[in-house]
C-alpha cells in the first residue's frame, strides 16, 4: 500500500478552482451567484497551491479574484441606480 503525502491529496482544489473561475466568468452578472462562486474559486485555489497543479490553482485565484471585483462593481452599480431611482427593471 502507498502512502500519498499530504499536498497530493488536495490536487483536486486546485482543478475545481479553476472550473469555478470559469463558472464565475458568466455569474458575475447575477451578484447572488457571482460573489459566493468567486470566492469559492478563490479559497480553494489558495488551499491547492502547494500542489503538483499550482499553475491550476493560480489561473482558479486570479480568476476568482476578477470576477469577485467584477462582481462588486456590478453589486455596487446596482444599488446606486435602485437607490436614486434610475433603475427602471421593475416598471
Amino acid at each position: 500500500m502507498a502512502e500519498t503525502s499530504p499536498t497530493a491529496d488536495r490536487s483536486w482544489m486546485a482543478i475545481v478552482s479553476l472550473v469555478l473561475g470559469i463558472i464565475s466568468l458568466c455569474a458575475w452578472l447575477l451578484p447572488v451567484c457571482g460573489l459566493p462562486v468567486s470566492a469559492a474559486a478563490m479559497v480553494l485555489g489558495f488551499l491547492g497551491r502547494e500542489t503538483s497543479r499550482r499553475g491550476l490553482a493560480i489561473a482558479g485565484i486570479v480568476l476568482g479574484g476578477l470576477t469577485l471585483l467584477a462582481a462588486i462593481v456590478n453589486a455596487a452599480v446596482g444599488a446606486y441606480l435602485g437607490l436614486t431611482g434610475q433603475l427602471e427593471f421593475f416598471r
